[in-house]
């Protein structure tokens, strides 16, 4: 299939059509395949397996989430400065060979609670460096009017991997064990190495020396998005659900796999309905962001968040609870879908080119510093109160995006916002082809947080 070099028409070539985009596109879903599989099978090694207690599962949270919080704005700062692409390749590598230490431990009998925590650590490192230029890339492949749409597709198809990774993962836990469930994770990092490889359009170039220090690239950076209301406003929304989101995930597991005796098949299906939520939110986000505004519609679904907790609260062992906290997830995450797509989307419009990765870093750190007090809260409120009362403390807190956001302007915003000045007269430097993609409408999408995970950044 040739690719695409002309200017698109309003009624014109599909984003599909566009090579650079399709190759992005497959490997970042395998990606997300994969992690929903690591998902569904290491908790239940660790609680099941290797007995884990809350507090142990409370510290392997922990310690993979703390990467992100220390390393976010420094990849970012890379990632404006070097090759996004071979960003994104190092980091896939470094994950896959990390992760395929655990099926080999535990043919050899030697696997421990400890060597898991080391796994989370590198690999939670390694996937920093992928993620800080895996979203700032797109902005460089399609033109800034295609990316709520490009988003929305984005999200959508990663939701749908998402749902076959948490089957896949059922399905591989039950036939090979969950140790050796990793290796489709570890497969998938090896395809998104050979898709990323393969993109052709090149990207935006650097006008600031690569001689410059580092630290002040990080400044410059936090200086951007603290100086723009917007960006300020939607970073404090992803931060605060990245919190209770952390505080809920940490014990989520744990609570339906031991207090509500779900099997580990129930739980993989559980986790692929939610992920049907996830694309069915990313795929009407454009349509409702048009019809109602990207304000009123954020705050909608941040509202209805916070209540499909309930169910999960109230629960009991039984497949009528299972089934109806399959439910209450889609919807959870049909919101987050929606609200979360939209956000990035304005996001990534009003920043200008060269300062993507580090306005999404930024975002990245403080969502993910959150993340590891969140675990750390999680593990001791559950060893000291009970599970149950503190996925009620995880719910409540649910209600501070929601009021950060209804206090803010953007609350009242009724349509996408335009670009900034200079993307929208500075070509894309030294291009090779395929180019990318010109539009002349606008339109959305999110990511997996790594996406069920809440990555709401």
């Amino acid at each position: 299939m040739p690719p695409c070099t002309e200017p698109l028409s309003a009624t014109g070539t599909s984003l599909w059509w566009h090579r650079d985009f399709r190759r992005y596109l497959t490997g970042q879903a395998a990606s997300v395949t994969g992690s929903s599989i690591t998902q569904m099978a290491l908790p239940v090694l660790a609680v099941l397996h290797l007995d884990a207690s809350t507090a142990e599962v409370a510290w392997l949270a922990f310690l993979g989430q703390l990467p992100p919080a220390l390393l976010a704005l420094h990849a970012g700062a890379l990632a404006d400065r070097y090759s996004k692409r071979r960003q994104m390749i190092t980091g896939d590598l470094v994950s896959a060979t990390v992760l395929a230490t655990v099926p080999v431990s535990a043919a050899l009998g030697t696997l421990t609670l400890t060597q898991l925590m080391i796994v989370a650590v590198v690999q939670g490192a390694a996937s920093v460096l992928h993620d800080a230029a895996a979203i700032s890339l797109l902005p460089s492949l399609v033109d800034r009017s295609l990316i709520q749409r490009s988003n929305s597709r984005v999200g959508a198809l990663f939701a749908v991997a998402a749902t076959a990774g948490s089957h896949l993962g059922a399905a591989l836990t039950a036939l090979l064990g969950p140790a050796r469930a990793l290796l489709g994770d570890v497969a998938s990092y090896l395809i998104s190495v050979v898709c990323t490889a393969r993109i052709q359009t090149a990207e935006p170039a650097r006008a600031r020396p690569e001689i410059r220090r580092l630290r002040g690239e990080i400044g410059e950076g936090l200086r951007y998005v603290r100086g723009d209301d917007r960006l300020w406003t939607l970073t404090l929304v992803n931060a605060t659900t990245s919190f209770a989101l952390g505080l809920l995930n940490t014990l989520w597991a744990l609570y339906l796999l031991r207090s509500l005796a779900m099997s580990a098949t129930v739980f993989g299906m559980v986790l692929g309905l939610g992920a049907l939520g996830a694309a069915a939110g990313a795929l009407t986000a454009p349509a409702l962001a048009r019809r109602y505004g990207p304000g009123p519609m954020m705050l909608t679904a941040l509202a209805i968040t916070p209540v499909t907790q309930l169910p999960l609260l109230l629960a009991s062992p039984g497949l009528a609870w299972q089934i109806t906290i399959g439910a209450a997830l889609f919807l959870q995450l049909a919101c987050a879908g929606a609200a979360g797509t939209t956000q990035r989307s304005i996001r990534q419009i009003v920043t200008t080119a060269g300062m993507q990765a580090r306005m999404q870093a930024v975002s990245t750190w403080l969502t993910s510093g959150a993340r590891p007090a969140a675990a750390l809260l999680a593990g001791a409120l559950g060893t000291w109160v009970g599970v149950r009362p503190a996925l009620t403390a995880g719910a409540l807190l649910l209600l501070i995006p929601l009021v950060v956001l209804a206090r803010s302007p953007i609350r009242a915003l009724r349509q996408m916002p335009d670009p900034p000045a200079d993307s929208l007269s500075t070509p894309h430097a030294n291009q090779t082809s395929p180019p990318a993609l010109p539009s002349p409408t606008r339109t959305d999408d999110a990511r997996h947080e790594r996406a069920l995970g809440g990555d709401a950044s």
